[in-house]
Parts: C-alpha cells; structure tokens; sequence
C-alpha cells in the first residue's frame, strides 16, 4: 500500500481546503465545499474565505446569511459552524445524540432528572410563536417547570442539542457586532429538516464520509470524527469504502480517499496564508502533522490566528488597534519567507481595514 508522507499529506488537504491557490469559485459552493467553516467567533469566516477566494467580497457572505442561503449553527462537534441551509437542514438529524452527549459531558449534574423529551417539547413551544429568543430568555421560559438546574444548563441544552437552531443575523454579518439571538432552524428556513433515517441504515453518515474526504482527504477514520464528533460512523466507511482508494500514512495509519480527488506533487510550492482562529483546515485532523508541529498543536484550539508557510503552521498573528498585522514566528523566518509574509500580511491588513492600512510587523524570530 502506498505511502504517503506528512508533506504529502499536506499538499492535498491544501489544493482541498483553496490553500494551495485561491479559487474562483462562488462563495456558496466554497462553504458546502469546505464542509462548512467554524464560526464560534463570527467574524472568522470572513478571513478564512479571504484566503481561499480570489476577489472575494464580504458582502456576499452577509447577503447569504441574511437571505438564508447558510447559516450559523451548532454542529460538528457542537461547535457553532457556518454551513449551508442545505447541508443544516440534511444533517443535523444525525448530529442530535452527539450533540446531547456533548452538552451532557458538560452539564449531566445539573441536568440529572430531567426529561430530555419533555424539555425538548417545551422549548419547542415557547419557539412555537416564531419569535426569536436569547438563551437566556429561552431558558427562564421553562425554568419555573424545572426550577433546579441552572439556567445556563438548560439554555445550553435546549439550544445546542434539543431543539435544532440558528444564530440570527445581525450576528455573524461582516463588520458588525451583535449578541446571539435564537430562531429554530426549521422556522428562520420555512422547510422542515431532513427526518432520520430508517433504523439500519445512515445515508447521511454515508454523504458526509464522501463530503470530508473531498474537503480533508487522505484522511483516517480517527481524523473524520475528530471533525465531525459523530458516532457510529464505521459502518458509513464500510459501506461507501469500494469506492474508495487506501494509502497508509508515516505512522502506519490506513488512509482511505477518493480516488480522483486532488493530490499534488509534495514539492508543489505552497504561498504563505493567514488563517483565521479555528480554522477546520488545522481542527479537521486527529493527527494534525501534516499541518502544525506536535509542539504547537494548543494553538490550534486556543483561538490563535495561524500564519501557514510553506504549508505549515510557523507564526500567529493579531491585529492591533491601528489596523498593524502583527506577526509572531514560531522558529526562523529565511529572508525569502520574511518577504513572503509581510506582502501577504499587507493585503489581509487591507482586507480588513478597507484599505486604509497595508501595515505589518513581524517580531523577531525566537531562538
């Protein structure tokens, strides 16, 4: 069986996550192509899709998100993701028992004794009247029935894992500060989700071994559901894998793959890119070192903004108040790569000044 080393590895989850050269594909198509993007903090996919997309306009991911063409969702691994109203609506069915389950890891203490159904069916009904709600105000809604549990308990319950929902714009939209307010997902979209499916067979988790491994691929049974958090998934793999092609990794791993899916030469050139905070492109991976040293992998679920040269995770990066891309190596910058980082961190300090600063620092490298 074919072995595919770390860089490798990297070159083709780079051509598939629009890193290995930006696309010009329409911004709809990039985020179900991506398998939507991690949107915890909300205006990170606006930097992510900078990065991936020649010409890309801000405004047409607002006007998407207040058309109703994608929306800000909990989903894969309870995170908040921007994801496309096709794929919320198709898969959150399957996502809802990892979703309890993940809510409960946090709060099965407090939520010890309480009907999850009746919960649900009474969330469900203070939604009823299509009024959007903060989770604080969904919550204090049922409290008096369950007075016991926290409130905060109960929001996270009834708005990350029972009652399917969205994050209503002006949440999310470029520019623009906003708390979150709750619609359900079936309302905000006027079409109801897709059932689940018949006992014994999983369509869906068939659909999205496929969907991740165009995004992410090669890619190892253990990567997808680190990306996904889904359980059950074997039998997806096992019944989607004649169509699949194997590799093995350095590690001996089993890598399965679509077999026309992009993997370029490793000596491919890779140009510098900033990614936003949490970006799937690092998080998609239980073995994430076709991207970030083992050394520097807490970045990837701090919140830090990565820079990526030659493929691979080597600074972060802040913005200060004067609109300056700070960059901070994480080793030796060569001069080349200094050059390199600093012309892309002017464009993204004008991308997100509106070209009133083309301003970077690059801090010393450390020894």
């Amino acid at each position: 069986m074919t072995v595919l080393d770390n860089r490798a590895l990297n070159r083709a989850a780079l051509a598939r996550q629009s890193l290995l050269a930006r696309a010009d594909a329409p911004v709809l198509d990039t985020v179900a192509a991506l398998g939507g993007l991690q949107a915890q903090e909300p205006q990170e996919p606006f930097i992510g899709l900078w990065s991936r997309l020649r010409a890309f306009d801000p405004s047409v991911l607002s006007d998407l998100l207040t058309g109703r063409r994608v929306v800000r969702t909990h989903l894969m691994r309870r995170t908040v993701h921007l994801v496309t109203a096709d794929d919320a609506l198709a898969w959150r069915a399957r996502h809802d028992a990892m979703l309890r389950q993940r809510v409960l890891g946090v709060y099965r203490q407090d939520l010890d004794g309480v009907d999850l159904e009746e919960l649900a069916e009474a969330g469900r009904a203070v939604m009823a009247d299509g009024e959007p709600r903060t989770m604080t105000e969904l919550a204090r809604a049922v409290s008096e029935r369950w007075p016991a549990p926290g409130r905060r308990a109960l929001g996270e319950m009834l708005v990350a894992a029972l009652v399917p929902m969205v994050q209503l714009p002006p949440r999310g939209l470029w520019r623009t500060r906003a708390g979150v307010r709750n619609a359900t997902l079936s309302s905000w979209l006027g079409r109801e989700i897709d059932p689940p499916a018949p006992a014994g067979t999983d369509p869906v988790g068939e659909a999205i071994v496929r969907r991740y491994l165009a995004a992410f691929g090669p890619a190892a049974s253990a990567d997808l559901r680190a990306w996904c958090g889904l359980a059950g998934l074997p039998a997806a793999v096992a019944a989607v894998r004649e169509e699949l092609v194997s590799f093995r990794d350095e590690r001996g791993r089993e890598l399965l793959d679509l077999p026309d899916a992009p993997r370029p030469d490793p000596d491919t050139p890779a140009p510098v890119r900033f990614l936003p905070a949490f970006d799937n492109a690092v998080l998609g991976y239980q073995d994430r070192t076709r991207i970030i040293d083992d050394a520097h992998r807490g970045l990837s679920v701090a919140g830090a903004r990565v820079v990526l040269v030659d493929g691979r995770v080597a600074a972060t990066w802040t913005v200060e108040n004067d609109d300056t891309v700070a960059v901070a190596p994480l080793g030796r910058f060569s001069r080349a790569d200094r050059t390199a980082v600093a012309e892309e961190g002017e464009a993204m300090a004008s991308f997100l000044s509106d070209g009133d600063s083309r301003r970077v620092r690059i801090d010393g490298s450390p020894r």
